[in-house]
């Protein structure tokens, strides 16, 4: 593949592991009996569906009593679902896969480009497969927005690495449009800019793009509150979702009732998911990585254990903090050819094994 500019290794590498990833699902679903239908189409699929195909507005009582409404979901995926609908006759759910799958690769290029700016090209690379390698990653092949979630972050830490302060912004902007953890892109653009105006106080592109970056987040959260009748009318959404913001203490609660009920191997293996993030991430800060991939990073991962529901969904929630992977990049890039090609090999047979199980089971909550 060296024959090839680095930007199409990226993405053939990509493309590679997620087509086995795939092929391994629909093995995995044949010998299972779980029909495709049921795969593509649960949880927050369902939800972006109805969003697109009929507007906002949709309350649904859960079992337990919780008011679940769709204002807890951000609009400009299913309003791309909504637009490839119209233009394509495709479904609202294959339209969502569909940008799902394109804004991956998009997002798979961004990763390289960014990591490409500060660490050597091989490191760049193995990130990015790394990342497609991921158990979690199958919500890729889903009608789900972390994909092109992914896409904005990334293309906006990359502007924001290269300076162009406008572009970033606007893409930053588009980030708080999609998901709510969009807020840490705009942090991100916010913080970088301001040390470029410390630096040069006369630069008014840094200064419009810390203007700029919080404008999505803030105009969809305002408008949710327009529609309820209170300023904090998302949050109480969220609330109804049981989702609040509680500072980890639901988590850690939740945590410890596996050992109180005796489940201890379930108990064991969140502890040991947590060790390895937290390893991870003070690995991370060694790095000295640049402050706007810091911000993103840290800011995504302390929303993600703070809110005090849908503890299965945290992976998920994590898969655009890509940055958290670098410390494994530079380990591997140290490593030999045929060190890398096995630990590659295995990791992705159990990665889309397990990956393919879980989508078949339980699925992303």
């Amino acid at each position: 593949m060296k024959r090839f500019k680095p930007e199409i290794r990226a993405a053939i590498s990509f493309l590679s592991i997620r087509i086995f990833a795939f092929l391994t699902l629909l093995t995995v679903a044949r010998i299972k009996g779980v029909s495709f239908g049921h795969i593509f189409q649960r949880w927050d699929a369902q939800w972006y569906r109805r969003i697109a195909e009929g507007g906002y507005g949709q309350v649904i009582i859960a079992p337990d009593g919780r008011h679940l409404a769709d204002y807890a979901f951000f609009p400009l995926f299913p309003l791309s679902e909504r637009y490839l609908h119209q233009i394509s006759g495709l479904s609202f759910i294959a339209s969502g896969i569909a940008i799902n799958i394109a804004a991956s690769i998009i997002a798979a290029l961004a990763i390289y480009k960014v990591i490409k700016e500060f660490a050597p090209e091989r490191v760049a690379l193995i990130t990015v497969a790394v990342w497609a390698a991921l158990p979690i990653a199958n919500v890729i092949n889903l009608a789900y927005s972390e994909s092109i979630f992914t896409a904005f972050a990334a293309w906006s830490l990359y502007f924001s690495l290269k300076k162009s302060w406008i572009f970033a912004a606007m893409l930053a902007s588009c980030a708080g449009l999609t998901r709510p953890t969009g807020l840490a892109v705009a942090l991100s653009v916010i913080v970088a800019a301001g040390f470029e105006l410390k630096a040069n106080s006369r630069n008014m592109r840094a200064l419009a793009a810390i203007a700029i970056a919080p404008v999505g987040w803030i105009i969809y959260i305002a408008w949710v509150g327009i529609k309820l009748g209170k300023w904090n009318g998302y949050f109480t959404v969220t609330d109804g979702w049981g989702n609040s913001i509680d500072g980890g203490y639901s988590f850690a609660k939740w945590i410890v009732k596996f050992f109180t009920e005796g489940d201890f191997l379930s108990g064991g293996l969140v502890l040991v998911a947590l060790t390895g993030l937290t390893f991870l991430a003070l690995k991370l800060w060694k790095l000295k990585i640049p402050i706007p991939l810091m911000v993103y990073s840290t800011v995504i991962i302390l929303l993600a254990f703070s809110t005090s529901g849908y503890f299965g969904s945290k992976p998920r929630y994590l898969l655009p903090v890509f940055p958290l992977l670098l410390p494994i990049s530079f380990w591997l890039r140290r490593k030999s050819r045929e060190i890398q090609v096995l630990t590659f090999s295995i990791f992705g047979v159990l990665s889309a094994v397990f990956g393919a199980l879980w989508l078949t089971g339980s699925g992303p909550l």
